[in-house]
């Protein structure tokens, strides 16, 4: 029976004595990105679960100066895209016992600005998500911490992105496979970093007397909505959105008007929201939100742990077809 604290909780040196191990590797073990075996690890997490082991934050964050927590900034948390890029982060930070404070700049790059100068201090890394600012302003910003972006790219920081250009170019063959060749974009906030890589690869894979670009808009769903009756002014005949927010305000501008979707307009989102399937089957090309945050988990707490060289990830995007797209009516 090993010994326990006054509050009834193990202790670093209950699991040592647990399995006949030295306390500094059983703190190794319970570390993010410590020097032990697998086997090590897996053993020591096993009787951490077993003795009802809880990390005392304060004093590790003594002996390591490190607070074990981030913070994420991102954009518009009433998105879902943002959302589940939050609730990735959280699951992946849970895991490695750290802490993610979240601040919500409502599509503001001076509030992203606030936002990392007031966190700085409490925080050992960013997630910087999708941001508005600038590239200069946010290296100064972030001048001194460590930070990974998610959905943008910026030299010098470690980043994770989506393979955006092949997202739009899946999309464009799939319309033209269904006879669609004057094809419409409407194009989100050009500072948007995602927003103009979109609309970069859409002038490539659409040829000039067949495309038609629309906007950018600012506010996701309205926006789509107010574009709707600009869309159907300009004889496309298909169109694909900056994200399913913005789909799906096209398309209820456009059943408003008595256009069927998709035989007198296919709507093609962006993103792969699962929101996206219920006011419509919308098809949509799919950007990993999930997946894309708890990587740049990992990314940040490599950076701090071992530094180097900092290492982008570009994850790959998917078209899913639902029936929101048809062959065209000649």
């Amino acid at each position: 029976m090993t010994s326990r604290t006054k509050a009834g909780r193990s202790t670093i040196h209950d699991i040592a004595a647990d399995l006949g191990v030295s306390v500094s590797t059983v703190s190794r073990a319970l570390t993010p990105g410590g020097t032990v075996s697998p086997e090590t690890r897996r053993r020591v997490e096993e009787a951490a679960g077993r003795l009802d082991y809880r990390a005392n934050r304060a004093a590790r964050s003594l002996s390591t100066g490190r607070m074990h927590s981030i913070g994420l900034i991102v954009p518009d948390l009433r998105d879902p895209f943002f959302a589940e890029v939050a609730k990735g982060a959280q699951m992946r930070a849970r895991s490695v016992d750290h802490t993610v404070y979240i601040a919500d700049t409502d599509r503001s790059a001076e509030l992203e600005f606030e936002a990392i100068d007031m966190m700085r201090r409490d925080v050992d890394g960013f997630l910087v998500c999708a941001p508005l600012g600038d590239d200069e302003a946010l290296r100064e910003h972030l001048r001194g911490t460590a930070a990974v972006m998610i959905h943008r790219e910026l030299a010098g920081l470690p980043s994770v992105t989506s393979d955006l250009a092949s997202g739009i170019a899946q999309a464009v063959q799939h319309l033209h496979a269904l006879g669609h060749r004057r094809i419409a974009h409407v194009a989100g906030p050009d500072s948007s970093w995602g927003a103009r890589r979109r609309r970069a690869a859409f002038d490539r894979e659409v040829s000039d007397g067949d495309r038609v670009l629309l906007g950018p808009i600012a506010d996701p769903f309205e926006g789509g909505v107010a574009t709707a009756d600009a869309l159907l002014a300009s004889g496309a005949t298909a169109v694909i959105a900056y994200n399913d927010l913005v789909a799906l305000g096209l398309v209820t501008r456009l059943r408003a008007r008595g256009v069927s979707v998709p035989d007198g307009m296919s709507v093609v989102g962006f993103d792969g929201l699962d929101v996206a399937t219920l006011a419509t089957s919308l098809t949509s090309v799919a950007v990993p939100r999930q997946v894309a945050a708890r990587s740049a988990v990992d990314l940040l707490l490599r950076a701090l742990d071992e530094g180097g060289e900092p290492a982008s990830v570009v994850l790959p995007t998917q078209l899913i077809v639902r029936d929101s797209t048809a062959p065209l009516r000649r």
